[in-house]
């Protein structure tokens, strides 16, 4: 029987965050990490690294977030889910979830390898990587999953010379019983997603595409039309890997039905960490963005 989608009059009330936090003006993680925590549910043990949801959260004992949260080291997050695990397990709880929450930095990069060892013996947790694309809480420095021609700190003349990381494919290569690719833009599908997913068997990942206004450069008020606008241009797709099978959902699920995608320059000029791209690099990303779509329009067929 298939999940009925959840609408914004069907989505529960009852917050697990309280209003007032840390977070910059028009963060989307805030987004994304209230609605994500009303799938999650009451009964949710959190791990979190270092990383912009420790300033979200802020400090006891005046922290934002109302469950239980572990925060630990910048490389541990999924070995830290995996001790917690084993804790529940040894005091005979099986119920309890538990959800690690990690930036980009902390996922792509330095806390690839414990994940990678949590995935492959398939513990039973949830993992988020919300990937703002950059090193954001720590000034604006890039990422494994910062894009082609970003600017950011330490890449500060010519913009990033490296193609994004695909930790989602990472991640579907450990045969993972779930993968899912959201955005904050699209808050409604990541419920549904984790709701999908909280019966499924070992690791499960979540990789969220979370809008930052100082790190890419636009008006706080624009990062639901920034987000949306990235899958809209068929840049980042929204989908789903359910024990290896793929299928794309939402908004990316329509733009097959329509075939027709709105230009990816649209997307690049709404932020100023992408003004070094030249026309004939953003023609380029172009041409790698319809190839890709006409194979979904191929399998679709």
């Amino acid at each position: 029987m298939q999940q009925a989608k959840t609408t914004i009059l069907s989505l529960p009330t009852g917050e697990f965050v309280h209003p007032g936090t840390r977070a910059c003006t028009g963060c989307g993680l805030s987004i994304a990490y209230r609605v994500g925590l009303k799938a999650l549910g009451p009964d949710t043990m959190l791990i979190v690294p270092p990383s912009c949801l420790t300033v979200l959260q802020g400090l006891f004992p005046v922290a934002s977030t109302k469950l239980p949260c572990l925060n630990v080291t910048f490389a541990s997050t999924a070995a830290a889910a995996t001790g917690i695990l084993a804790t529940l397990k040894a005091q005979g709880n099986t119920h309890t979830t538990v959800a690690a929450w990690a930036g980009d930095g902390g996922t792509s990069d330095i806390g690839l390898q414990a994940l990678s060892g949590a995935a492959e013996r398939g513990d039973n947790f949830i993992y988020f990587c919300y990937d703002n694309e950059g090193y954001m809480n720590t000034g604006v420095q890039r990422s494994g999953t910062t894009p082609i021609g970003a600017i950011t700190a330490n890449t500060p003349f010519k913009g990033k010379l490296q193609q994004k990381k695909d930790v989602p494919a990472i991640m579907a290569a450990h045969h993972l019983s779930y993968v899912a690719a959201c955005s904050a833009a699209y808050p409604l599908d990541l419920y549904d997603k984790i709701l999908k997913c909280r019966d499924l068997p070992g690791t499960k990942y979540f990789h969220i595409h979370i809008p930052c206004p100082p790190g890419w450069g636009y008006d706080p008020r624009y990062g639901i039309k920034i987000g949306r606008l990235a899958v809209e241009t068929g840049y980042y797709d929204l989908y789903e890997v359910v024990n290896g099978e793929f299928r794309l959902t939402a908004a990316s699920e329509k733009l097959v039905e329509k075939r027709k995608l709105v230009p990816v320059r649209e997307y690049f000029r709404s932020q100023s960490r992408f003004k070094v791209l030249t026309e004939e690099q953003i023609a380029d990303i172009q041409k790698q963005i319809d190839d890709k779509w006409e194979g979904y329009y191929k399998k679709s067929d």
